[in-house]
């Protein structure tokens, strides 16, 4: 049996390949790529981290792009019922990957194929995307079993995310966890001066929401909360941020049913991504009630930009303020309890607060720390498979 030893520096760097089954139909490569800021942004955090990066990418025609330093290369993948595989695996196998990294757990099957096509000393992780675990008694919960012991290892944002994927018997004792963040941000604070004029926020303190109107989200206990803490925050405001719409009615409902939501609260709606620097700078806190969030990615901008968390005390939320180091975090559905909490932070030095937050994200949530992060996780991986001689 031949025997393979991890890359070093003296040797190469380790080589990753990431992998997207799912794209969303554009007119070029180029433009899926300006679309695709997480998928981008990891690559290069790996690249930053000393990785040598190559994505392999589901799409309507066969491209090669570069973009920094990060080939990309795109896969014709249309077959006669849905989407084929195999030249993606064939362009995988062909970059002779040390750790193949695939993204989202929506496509066991393939991945079980992917393994196959890999050499044996090739390691196989899979990311969590907003998954949600299926029934555990499905048909085709067995085979899904069988087909997901394919990866070394899964990658969730907070390790209690793994927990209904474990006791349902799909991620089994052998396959580890690791906890790294999902995604970053390179969205930066906008002059707070400038930040109002353009956003038209103001208040005291200004709280912000950035999120769908849907029942995920739960913005009527979000109203509930913010209604109940105007009576010791008068001069506060609420600023909604949104595209999805669904409660839309109902939420313009409840906040016409109170004198106080409704001289408080503005209805901002969709707001263009490259706008949404000023929103969040303009902000002093940032509230949303999310009762399940893979990661979160308006919490990551927020907290890039300073506005400073007030927000639902879920695994992701916990691993990205670390346990509330940064802002508080209240229950679920709770709004006197989010009352409690934007009384209790909306009293304290706020410009302090938002400093401590930017600090904080520069410390444990950038784009560089999830690269470093990753090449941990990865080397660990690699390590584990070689020492088990490609099993």
């Amino acid at each position: 049996m031949r025997h393979y030893k991890a890359a070093t520096a003296a040797d190469r760097p380790l080589k990753l390949v990431q992998v997207n089954y799912a794209f969303t139909p554009v007119d070029s490569p180029d433009l899926l790529l300006d679309a695709y800021h997480t998928l981008t942004g990891w690559s290069d955090a790996a690249a930053g981290a000393g990785l040598s990066v190559s994505v392999v990418q589901a799409f309507s025609t066969n491209a090669v792009r570069r973009r920094g330093r990060v080939d990309y290369l795109f896969c014709d993948s249309r077959g006669v019922h849905g989407l084929s595989p195999a030249m993606l695996h064939a362009a995988v196998a062909a970059c002779e990957p040390d750790i193949v990294h695939v993204n989202g757990l929506d496509a066991p099957v393939r991945v079980w194929r992917l393994r196959q096509r890999l050499p044996a000393h090739v390691a196989l992780v899979v990311q969590d995307h907003a998954s949600v675990a299926p029934r555990r008694l499905s048909l085709k919960a067995p085979f899904r079993r069988r087909a997901m012991r394919a990866a070394d290892a899964y990658l969730f944002t907070a390790s209690e995310q793994a927990e209904p994927w474990r006791s349902a018997g799909f991620i089994t004792d052998a396959q580890p966890v690791h906890a790294v963040l999902e995604a970053s941000t390179e969205m930066r604070p906008v002059h707070r001066g400038r930040a109002r004029e353009r956003s038209g926020i103001d208040g005291a303190p200004a709280i912000l929401w950035v999120g769908r109107l849907d029942a995920v989200k739960d913005p009527l206990t979000v109203l509930a909360g913010v209604e109940q803490a105007l009576a010791l925050l008068p001069a506060a405001t609420l600023t909604m941020v949104f595209g999805d719409d669904r409660l839309l009615p109902v939420v313009q409902a409840r906040i016409s049913a109170s004198p106080v939501l409704s001289a408080r609260v503005r209805l901002a709606g969709r707001v263009p991504r490259a706008q949404l620097a000023a929103w969040y700078s303009a902000a002093d806190l940032f509230v949303l009630g999310s009762r399940r969030e893979s990661c979160g990615y308006a919490l990551l901008e927020a907290c890039a930009c300073g506005a400073v968390p007030v927000v639902t005390g879920i695994p992701s939320f916990r691993a990205i303020t670390g346990d509330g180091a940064i802002g508080t975090l209240w229950p679920v559905g709770d709004s006197a309890a989010l009352a409690s909490a934007l009384i209790e932070i909306g009293q304290r030095d706020l410009e302090f607060e938002r400093r401590r937050t930017r600090a904080y994200f520069d410390r444990h949530l950038s784009w560089s720390v999830v690269g470093a992060q990753a090449r941990a996780v990865y080397e660990t991986v690699v390590e584990a498979r070689r020492r088990g001689g490609g099993r």
